[in-house]
């Protein structure tokens, strides 16, 4: 990874995106849908893409909403359907487009009032809300927004009547029917004016931040926070919860200063990424310069991406923590501070989260349920309950309330932020001193993440790889106790391979867009044996790969 010279700099005046421009190459470049990359695709988080390159146009968003109107008629779901975006560029011009099919098909559509912003999890919190005690008449949502990517992205989600992320079978045939659309010109496309769908008796406006920031204390513990008298930042990022924390701050009476609520689709005010783009990561160092330059001002610090789905805790003990970090710091506290979750209500992680996650677990005397990547494995789980604690290594998480009962089954960034103002105002301690004793006691993770080359069929290869393809036997001085290449949770393919050992793991899987695979690695040995497993790691790959293809 060569490190951009404007890593955690503000970007250059003459570097930021021409809004104009890229708003203008929204509604007059059109996608040639013989062309792979200009196709309708949609990947774990909806279809993404940049008008710059005939990625995300107007008729790729014409053409998946009216794919969602059929979808929605196929499964008889004829309930409202919640609306939100967040302030990436093009996601008001998707809004508009995606109105003017819905109104067309009558469908009943919740905006958020005032040209308001409606983020992730408060569509999915929408969700749940409306269809709860409901068997009929159920609601869905969308969600426009391209998550933390950078400002020339946007990005459209569907999310069904579970309020999560939709599941393969669904995004399969609306992707589908909507590259239909694309190569019949988007013949069969229902549309109507823009200004006859805003004035629809469909379309309505709708007070999301009212009904979000008012159930969160059947979540979060505010008057713990609010007599600790700690002192507690937050910056939104520019991104859809902008409106939704000086609320919170009112409705609760907490200390608790928002540093910025500035919105502007440049994101000017962003640090760049490592790579000298600008991006809303709350887990990068470089992006949050900003907020790690305040941490003394504050006794804990959070933020959270444009679509605030993810978070980032600043602690001033040890200034960013890493999602794997915080994630296992988050579970201790709460299945020890949640008295109403049963005795049975278990942990969820992703496959390439931290190997600590597991030893927490384990000291709890918690079922620990291990999945592919993608939050919808989750979803099953937090709406009976059986799942308290669930959560990915980008950060991504989300937890029941107090009495046991789903609060969202989408990430939300909101909760894991402010549930890290609560444990610093029960314990005294803020998250990185928790983590701190928890590695004292339960052993400290190395983890890092590497790219390695591969061949259009090599990467074909890992994504269906079988245990017995794997010969090797032992992995940086330890015997290998297991080969991995579905999830132990849910037997779910994992789309690659993951060796474990007594002390350490690697996972390796394709990546989607290039000729690479990505190689996930944590030891509990050391900084030198994580460097010996990734070395290890590549080489096990690539012999099991070129054997595999040579056959």
């Amino acid at each position: 990874m060569k490190l951009s010279p404007l890593a955690g700099k503000l970007v250059p005046s003459d570097r930021l995106i021409n809004i104009p421009r890229l708003i203008a190459a929204y509604y007059t470049d059109t996608p040639d849908p013989t062309v792979a990359a200009q196709r309708v695709s949609f990947g774990t988080s909806g279809h993404r893409g940049t008008s710059f390159n005939q990625s995300f146009n107007e008729a790729h968003i014409l053409a998946i909403t009216q794919a969602i109107c059929l979808y929605r008629t196929a499964q008889k779901i004829d309930g409202p359907l919640f609306l939100g975006i967040d302030t990436h560029a093009l996601s008001v011009p998707a809004q508009n487009s995606a109105l003017e099919v819905l109104a067309a098909n009558g469908v009943e559509v919740m905006v958020a009032e005032n040209n308001g912003y409606a983020p992730t999890p408060v569509i999915s919190h929408a969700i749940l809300g409306y269809n709860r005690g409901r068997t009929t008449g159920l609601a869905d949502g969308i969600v426009i927004t391209p998550s933390h990517n950078p400002p020339q992205d946007g990005g459209f989600k569907y999310n069904p009547t579970n309020g999560g992320p939709a599941d393969t079978v669904a995004t399969d045939w609306i992707q589908a029917k909507a590259n239909e659309f694309l190569e019949a010109k988007l013949q069969g496309v229902k549309r109507i004016p823009l200004a006859r769908a805003l004035a629809a008796s469909t379309t309505h406006q709708h007070d999301y931040i009212t009904l979000y920031v008012a159930d969160l204390k059947n979540v979060i513990d505010f008057e713990v926070i609010r007599n600790s008298k700690l002192r507690f930042g937050v910056d939104p990022l520019g991104g859809a919860g902008v409106r939704y924390w000086p609320r919170i701050v009112e409705q609760y009476k907490l200390n608790l200063t928002v540093v910025s609520e500035e919105v502007d689709p440049t994101f000017r005010f962003m640090t760049a990424d490592w790579d000298g783009n600008i991006r809303m990561d709350p887990s990068s160092a470089y992006a949050m310069a900003r907020l790690i330059q305040m941490k003394d001002r504050f006794d804990l610090a959070f933020a959270c991406d444009t679509d605030h789905d993810r978070h980032g805790i600043v602690a001033r003990s040890v200034g960013l923590m890493p999602p794997n970090h915080y994630l296992a710091v988050a579970i201790s506290y709460l299945f020890q501070n949640r008295p109403q979750w049963t005795g049975t209500t278990a942990i969820g992680k992703t496959l390439v989260s931290s190997q600590l996650i597991d030893r927490v677990a384990k000291k709890l005397g918690r079922k620990l349920v291990e999945v592919p990547v993608g939050f919808k494995w989750f979803v099953d789980g937090l709406i009976d309950g059986s799942l308290g604690f669930v959560g990915e290594e980008s950060a991504g998480a989300s937890f029941l309330r107090f009495d046991g009962g789903v609060w969202s089954t989408d990430k939300d960034g909101f909760i894991p932020a402010l549930l890290s103002a609560e444990m610093f105002a029960r314990t005294g301690r803020d998250p990185g001193e928790i983590y701190q004793s928890l590695t004292a006691e339960l052993g400290r993770p190395y983890a890092d993440r590497v790219d390695a080359k591969a061949t259009p069929a090599e990467k074909a290869v890992l994504k269906k790889l079988s245990p017995e393809q794997v010969k090797a036997t032992e992995l940086a001085g330890e015997k290998i106790r297991g080969f991995l290449t579905r999830a132990p949770g849910n037997s779910a393919a994992i789309g690659g391979l993951k060796v474990v050992t007594d002390n350490a793991w690697f996972a390796a899987r394709p990546s989607g867009t290039e000729d690479i695979y990505k190689i996930y690695a944590e030891s509990f040995l050391g900084e030198d044996h994580l460097r010996q497993i990734i070395e290890e790691a590549q080489t096990l790959v690539s012999d099991t790969l070129s054997a595999a293809v040579a056959r």
